[in-house]
């Protein structure tokens, strides 16, 4: 009798953990697909928006890679492309630590993601992407975006959530990343200007 049930058990095992490795195979070969078709996919359309793209170091040496909400408009792009340009653009780097700079200055609702698309995009990133992600800069951080962010990263992501890190003047960013690494669109200055203007301010 305790022979059989050891039986039984060992099988339930294997077949776990046959049915673990054939899922891990089937995600590894949907990535691979993915990141092919980055490579190869006429992605010219997204990278006219100016949304996206890498620039500059971090004062860890780590490579920063920008985002301008504002430009981004999920509702006027194709998002399959999004998602396939964000892959092209990390895919470089994300195999060492790196650091991302989210400017949320004047976004509103046709600039936000839903929660489920969100999901959707980091469930389809590879786990060193996620693990070699070290800062998550926020400037100018909408009540959405601190609300969003908060929910993904305590119930759906907690691994991220140490890294998130909300700026509130451009002024902040320069201690971890110096701002002239990139340029900053002029809007964002303006707008920093107009609520942080007292901060620049040397009597």
């Amino acid at each position: 009798m305790d022979s059989s049930c050891e039986e039984r058990q060992l099988l339930v095992d294997r077949m776990g953990a046959n049915t673990l490795n054939i899922e891990e195979f089937q995600m590894e070969q949907r990535w691979n697909s993915l990141r092919e078709k980055a490579s190869e996919e006429d992605l010219t359309e997204f990278e006219k928006t100016g949304s996206l793209y890498q620039a500059g170091i971090d004062k860890q040496g780590r490579p920063v890679i920008v985002f301008i909400g504002k430009w981004f408009k999920p509702g006027s792009v194709d998002m399959e492309k999004a998602v396939l340009y964000l892959i092209r653009t990390l895919e470089p780097i994300a195999d060492r630590d790196y650091s991302v700079v989210f400017f949320c200055t004047r976004t509103n609702s046709e600039n936000y993601l839903t929660y489920w698309s969100l999901k959707d995009i980091y469930f389809k990133l590879p786990y060193h992407y996620k693990k070699n992600l070290k800062a998550f800069y926020i400037v100018h951080p909408s009540m959405w975006t601190r609300l969003t962010t908060w929910w993904f990263s305590t119930f759906m992501a907690p691994a991220i959530k140490e890294k998130i890190h909300n700026i509130y003047a451009v002024t902040e960013l320069d201690a971890h990343i110096l701002s002239t690494q990139f340029d900053i669109p002029m809007f964002i200055q303006e707008h920093d200007m107009s609520i942080n203007g007292l901060r620049y301010y040397q009597p």
